[in-house]
């Protein structure tokens, strides 16, 4: 099976983002699925909800990385790998990848670079998934063009039309202009409260509104406790509440995603 790339993408903030990323990708290694998480968010909550807590003491991250690429320096791309013990591998990032935006505007074909980094990992991998800051800037577009598809998870506590918008446009430029084979991976809903009216009025919505161009996925994240309380302790969901309603629900996000390809 070739290599599938996921960026996890949204503009607004608080939409569950790397939490989709994280647990997305262990429910996919709990499927034999060999797996690497990409923190590309110059906060590095991927990162610290790993458990690696302190981003900054790395010595190797995306952003050295993305600085080789640049300079034209050979590196080994798998260097600063961490291996995590529910499975997966991270390429982590950290406060350095603030600094890497104006050099990444000024350099040489400036949207492949994280292209450029992946692509020699493609073969040891069946799923390399992106997490990206709540942007549009050149950093996540450059996770676009590395990608085959965009996950978009959408908080179901607000209507996000303005913020679809802007990201679908986004993602249609890059698909125009550098990435012809990007799609939509699909739409995921969370921070489902079945007890909220307007949960399921924003859920009826979507699904309305974009049903027919993009899949919206059967599977809603619910909200829940649990879900807030394991990224503090550097644990996933299915370490912290393995039994629990957002546990089951990313594992059939999971089949979900493996059932399309």
């Amino acid at each position: 099976m070739p290599c599938r790339t996921i960026a996890v993408a949204n503009q607004k903030g608080g939409t569950g983002k790397t939490a989709t990323t994280l647990s997305l990708g262990i429910a996919l290694a709990h499927r034999g699925k060999r797996v690497l998480l990409v923190d590309t968010d110059p906060q590095g909550d991927l990162t610290k909800s790993l458990g690696w807590a302190d981003p900054d003491s790395l010595e190797t991250t995306i952003a050295n990385h993305l600085g080789a690429v640049i300079e034209g320096e050979g590196t080994d791309p798998r260097e600063g790998i961490l291996s995590h013990k529910e499975g997966i591998d991270l390429m982590p990032a950290n406060i350095e990848l603030a600094g890497m935006e104006m050099p990444v505007l000024m350099a040489m074909s400036r949207e492949q670079l994280l292209n450029v980094w992946v692509s020699p990992l493609k073969g040891d991998y069946d799923f390399i998934l992106f997490d990206c800051a709540p942007t549009l800037g050149i950093i996540p577009v450059n996770a676009f063009v590395a990608s085959d598809s965009v996950l978009i998870p959408v908080s179901v506590e607000y209507l996000p039309a303005s913020a679809m918008v802007g990201l679908l446009n986004t993602i249609g430029r890059v698909r125009r202009q550098i990435n012809p084979t990007l799609s939509v991976e699909g739409i995921l809903l969370t921070l489902f409260d079945s007890r909220n009216n307007l949960a399921h009025e924003v859920e009826q919505t979507i699904r309305d509104q974009y049903g027919s161009a993009y899949r919206v996925f059967d599977t809603v994240i619910p909200r829940a406790v649990s879900a807030a309380e394991a990224p503090s302790v550097g644990a996933s969901i299915f370490a912290y509440d393995g039994r629990g309603k957002v546990a089951s629900a990313f594992e059939r996000l999971a089949e979900e995603v493996v059932c399309r390809g």
